[in-house]
């Protein structure tokens, strides 16, 4: 099968679904009101919560959530097929994430920017939000702690990414000076800024960075995990206007000019599905289908993570209510649109069906570096590129969106531990709340594991973590829409769906653990799974109380 068949297919699936459900659930559901004055404007403090153009916005939403999740799951995924893959990704993103990352900003924005997990005390009472903290907090430190080690690696295998990877910094806070300090209009940073990041590719292929062996006596991985955490820390601390924002916008127009490229290159060279639609000579190791393949692919289809930064740092950003709809909903499309590109570059990207097989050798093979060597071969062949650059232009696309996720999820590690103080009764200021988010995530990363890559140690869990986080947030929105007596039917199903398969998921991995005496993450699974059963339990019992007149929303004034 052509994969012009299925680029077309996955992208007017997905349009569509923009364009017409989407309208539907602001305008019917969640009602969004133009003449609403959110906390971006009410609570404006010039730090996190600053009123954003959506434009700037959407890049900051959609680049904070695509970090390297989106190419790593339906990466792996293909090994049962791509059919399955595929259909888990675009109708995942139109029924699933995209209500889920809107819903999740629209309730936050309703109540002073507040996280799903403060909210959730509102709706589902204390307990619940207790445990709902906790597996917030795990979610955070495993993403922080494994794509610092994803970064790490990519930085050492692609030399060519160090200079424009650093360098789309310096580029970021450029951008945010002209548009910020100096008033200038969004057109020309826009364009200047992604001609600049392009040029740093051409010169990093041309000046490939490479550490020794050892750098202060840390490894080249451990000293680039060490930076990286360094630079993170830094940049949660910064008004989310100096770097976070026009990093991530830059970086979303970045990412569309890479995947016009991917595109464009399926369209001109018309690759070949060489990988099968349903593999039937699947590796002994390799688990069922269900419920993996569903906790696998995550982030491309639906992510828990997301709702963490819709209600984290999106909603504190949102100028006008009506902006919800583009930011969080198309925020969504824009994630499978590169996982659909993922799983293209990893079916089509080889020359015989041989060739990938000699990729999936085992369940978790291919990843990132699946995703780098096919698209940089259809680049070469569809439109000329040397291979070498097409794989240094992913291998940057990769790393900027895995570093954009970590300078969010720090800054949200941050205000999940300051939300946790505030319920204890202890003040925890911004600087403490940052030392101590990054102290933890810097433990597991050297403490768990060799060259400081320990935060792969509790990787297998987030999968079904993520998705698990993804089903309670959808919860608290169900919860939300019922005690204002609307519809609750578009976020019920696939939150009936995802705890399923997430909890089967945690059931499956409990036994894989006790198996292999991995005592750690059978431990971690148990707790998870108490908590995510504790938080469903309140949130049935709320939504059996029925409708609650005082929360209709009807003004700017959140949950009583």
């Amino acid at each position: 099968m052509s994969a012009i068949a299925l680029m077309i297919v996955g992208l007017a699936a997905m349009s569509l679904g923009y364009l017409f459900y989407s309208k539907f659930i602001a305008e019917k559901i969640y009602r969004l009101d133009p003449n609403y004055r959110t906390p971006a404007h009410t609570m404006r403090d010039g730090v996190d919560y600053v009123p954003t153009n959506k434009f700037v916005l959407w890049g900051h939403h959609f680049t904070s959530v695509a970090g390297a999740a989106p190419i790593v799951g339906p990466a792996i995924a293909v090994i049962w097929g791509w059919v399955p893959a595929f259909m888990w990704v675009v109708l995942g993103t139109i029924f699933f994430a995209g209500i889920h990352d809107f819903g999740a900003l629209w309730a936050s924005a309703r109540n002073r920017g507040q996280s799903v997990g403060m909210l959730s005390g509102r709706l589902i009472g204390s307990r619940g939000r207790s445990l709902f903290l906790v597996v917030i907090f795990l979610v955070l430190l495993m993403v922080n702690g494994a794509f610092a080690a994803v970064i790490s690696n990519l930085l050492v295998s692609t030399p060519t990414s160090v200079i424009p990877v650093w360098g789309a910094i310096v580029v970021a806070l450029v951008i945010g000076q002209l548009i910020y300090r100096y008033n200038v209009k969004l057109l020309w940073p826009s364009l200047g800024g992604v001609i600049v990041l392009y040029l740093l590719i051409l010169l990093g292929s041309q000046f490939p960075v490479s550490l020794p062996d050892t750098v202060l006596g840390l490894s080249a991985k451990s000293f680039w995990i060490l930076l990286l955490f360094a630079y993170a820390a830094i940049a949660s601390l910064l008004p989310v206007w100096v770097l976070l924002q026009p990093r991530d916008y830059i970086n979303g127009l970045q990412l569309f000019v890479g995947l016009g490229l991917l595109y464009m290159a399926v369209l001109f060279g018309a690759p070949e599905l060489v990988a099968p639609a349903y593999n039937n000579e699947l590796p002994a190791d390799s688990p069922s289908i269900v419920p993996l393949l569903f906790v696998t692919i995550a982030c491309g289809a639906i992510s828990g993570f997301h709702g963490l930064v819709a209600s984290g740092t999106t909603s504190k950003q949102l100028d006008k209510e009506t902006d919800a709809r583009f930011v969080g909903y198309f925020g969504a499309v824009g994630e499978g649109m590169l996982s659909l590109a993922a799983i293209i570059c990893c079916t089509a990207g080889f020359a015989t069906l041989l060739d990938w097989q000699q990729v999936y050798t085992a369940f978790g093979q291919g990843g990132v570096n699946a995703f780098v060597q096919g698209g940089g071969t259809l680049l070469a062949n569809g439109l000329g590129l040397p291979a070498d650059l097409g794989a240094t232009i992913l291998a940057v696309m990769a790393i900027l969106f895995a570093g954009t996720t970590m300078d969010t999820g720090l800054r949200l590690q941050r205000f999940v531990i300051q939300e946790a103080g505030e319920l204890a009764g202890i003040k925890v200021n911004t600087l403490v709340g940052t030392f101590i988010a990054v102290g933890v995530c810097m433990a597991l990363a050297f403490g768990a594991g060799a060259e400081g890559s320990g935060g792969m140690a509790i990787w297998p869990l987030f999968g079904t973590t993520n998705q698990l986080l993804a089903g309670l947030t959808l919860s608290i929105i169900t919860v939300l829409l019922i005690k204002q007596g609307r519809p609750a039917m578009y976020t019920l199903v696939p939150l009936v769906f995802l705890l399923a398969m997430s909890i089967y998921a945690l059931l499956v991995q409990m036994g894989q653990f006790y198996r292999a005496e991995n005592w750690l993450l059978l431990g971690m699974d148990v707790v998870i799974l108490i908590a995510a059963l504790w938080v469903t339990l309140e949130s049935v019992i709320a939504m059996r109380k029925g409708r609650d007149p005082a929360a209709d929303m009807t003004t700017d004034e959140p949950l009583p």
